[in-house]
């Protein structure tokens, strides 16, 4: 019994749908009712009782849809472990994962560094059937003598994608990035301990990062793309070869020259096992962004992984870059980043080509140009006649993170998942689970974005409004908000120099009559105030007296005037009169 009253508990909100079931029964079986009842058919009693049945058939269907949505609910927040925080925790969003998890579509991601990082970041929100396949190769770096003693392959990629792909990142990087700094294991993170520990339980190491899968909390599973020792080389175009990726950047700069391929040392590095399956049965197969020449093209390079893709019947996409690489894509643009995968590893490697919309501040540019770096040119209508196979697609992909840009894992995510969805509507599969499961995500998401985005501006309105004076709420004004504040700034700071600089230099005949004024006792300068005040006030005064005078003796010789004129009118008049009495 207990059980059951725990349903009727406020905080289940249960009850409300109960209720509106039972009103809805209520009003359905009086329609039935008045309708036996009826002796007498009229058309007002008809739309009467037709009314108050629909009405009860509503609320029976609304409150078991409501019933059963908040029955699922309870059941997550009961059972799914990311419910720790409720507060923070959208249920809605969780129980989309839960169910799509094991209906998402299979999605390989290809490649290296950050890049890959975001792109797994932001797709295991929709699937759980995810397989990066990483590069393993230091390019050239010097190795301690504590990692040579361990007799592991490098595991820098390897980490990064596990924590990304891991439930909770900010504690699993905590934990595998840690460093020791003494005893024999220093300079060692705990990552390379553990893989060391777990390749000589398993004796292998593709075997380890296998099993780290199943003990690691995390979403998909991560592949390393060979077991061979790899060396990454780069050509130049004046015929150097350089075997450090450290020193490319270095290299090319001091000979002025661009790279003119990257090849592997030795060519032949077989892949490890698993790889080649997981790209045959990929259903998207994503390759990027990252550093081209030493993190996606060395991946594609392993003998049969671009056979691999080329016969795969997955949809394969290349996510651009936003910012070239110094020493590595200076002056690229879209088609130089494709044509170089072309001319590595072939035609039909890539179906889609997403590129973000290069609507970011200039501010953030001017940062880039000093170190080298621009944003890669989009020269889509060369692209588009050079690689007639390729689909290009605009889509907003950046965000600025601690004054840097970079790919955004949800943006990212959300627009891979939007081209599968409409690949699948094109296929008639709109029926199917795995695209209603990914349609209503992706709709769920958008939703909370904007909230989320709301939020944001008017968080950033409430304090531009204390401190700056930007009154404009039209898309220009919310989307350059802050460039035209750093403008403004940057104004204001240029005019208070331009001023600083137009002040007159003092000298030593300044600098003299200065401390001269300075010199004098207050109470002298008083009595000079006093005398100043006292002969203004008399010229003042003088002033006002004669304009006064001025003023009366005008009017006085007016009347005077006037009086004069009055008596000589009046002794002609007289004078008249006497003539003619006589």
């Amino acid at each position: 019994m207990n059980g059951i009253f725990q349903w009727f508990k406020s905080s289940t909100k249960m009850k409300r749908w109960m209720f509106l079931i039972l009103i809805g029964i209520i009003l359905t079986c009086y329609g039935i009712a008045e309708i036996l009842v009826l002796k007498e058919v009229s058309f007002i009693q008809v739309g009467k009782i037709i009314t108050i049945f629909v009405a009860g058939f509503m609320c029976i269907v609304i409150g078991l849809i409501f019933l059963n949505k908040r029955t699922l609910e309870v059941l997550i927040e009961s059972t799914d472990e990311r419910m720790e925080n409720r507060n923070k925790v959208n249920v809605n969003s969780l129980i989309f994962n839960k169910t799509i998890y094991d209906q998402g579509p299979n999605v390989v991601v290809i490649g290296g560094g950050t890049g890959l990082d975001t792109v797994l970041s932001g797709m295991k929100n929709y699937t759980s059937n995810i397989t990066a396949i990483v590069t393993v190769s230091d390019y050239g770096k010097l190795q301690t003598e504590s990692r040579k003693d361990l007799h592991i392959l490098p595991t820098e990629d390897i980490k990064n994608s596990i924590i990304s792909l891991s439930s909770n990142q900010q504690e699993m990087s905590n934990l595998f990035n840690y460093q020791y700094n003494s005893g024999k294991l220093k300079g060692l993170t705990f990552a390379d301990v553990y893989f060391s520990t777990m390749q000589n339980i398993t004796g292998e190491f593709t075997e380890s990062v296998k099993r780290t899968n199943e003990v690691v909390n995390m979403v998909g599973k991560v592949l390393p793309v060979t077991m061979d020792e790899m060396k990454i080389c780069a050509e130049l175009a004046n015929g150097y070869v350089v075997e450090e990726k450290d020193r490319i950047a270095e290299v090319v700069y001091d000979k002025v020259t661009k790279i003119s391929r990257v090849y592997l040392n030795p060519s032949n590095c077989r892949p490890a096992p698993g790889v080649l399956e997981a790209i045959r049965d990929a259903d998207s197969i994503i390759i990027g962004p990252g550093s081209l020449y030493t993190n996606v093209i060395p991946n594609l390079l392993v003998s049969g992984v671009a056979k691999a893709i080329k016969e795969s019947s997955a949809m394969k996409i290349f996510i651009s870059n936003i910012m070239t690489v110094p020493g590595q894509t200076d002056e690229y643009s879209i088609s130089d980043h494709i044509n170089a995968i072309v001319e590595h590893c072939g035609e039909g490697m890539i179906d889609y080509c997403i590129y973000d919309t290069g609507e970011v501040v200039p501010e953030f540019i001017k940062k880039y140009n000093r170190e080298g770096a621009d944003l890669v040119e989009q020269d889509i209508d060369v692209a588009k006649s050079k690689f007639r196979g390729i689909k290009f697609l605009q889509r907003n992909l950046s965000v600025i993170t601690d004054e840097y840009v970079r790919h955004d894992a949800n943006l990212v995510a959300s627009s891979v998942i939007e081209l599968i969805c409409d690949d699948l509507r094109y296929q008639d599969k709109e029926n199917d689970p795995q695209y209603l499961m990914m349609n209503s995500k992706l709709k769920a998401d958008k939703q909370i974005n904007k909230k989320k985005k709301a939020e944001a501006k008017a968080r950033k309105k409430g304090v531009d409004r204390s401190k700056s004076t930007i009154k404009g709420k039209s898309k220009f004004s919310n989307k350059y908000s802050e460039r035209i504040a750093s403008i403004r700034e940057s104004s204001q700071n240029s005019d208070k120099r331009k001023k600083q600089a137009v002040r007159p230099k003092t000298t030593r005949k300044t600098r003299t009559t200065q401390n001269k004024k300075i010199d004098i006792d207050p109470p002298k300068k008083a009595a000079k105030k006093e005398t100043k005040e006292k002969t203004t006030r008399t010229t003042r005064t003088t002033r006002k007296t004669n304009t006064r005078t001025r003023q009366k003796t005008g009017t006085h010789t007016a009347k005077r005037m006037k009086t004069k004129a009055d008596l000589k009118a009046e002794m002609e008049e007289t004078l008249k009169n006497s003539k003619l009495g006589r």
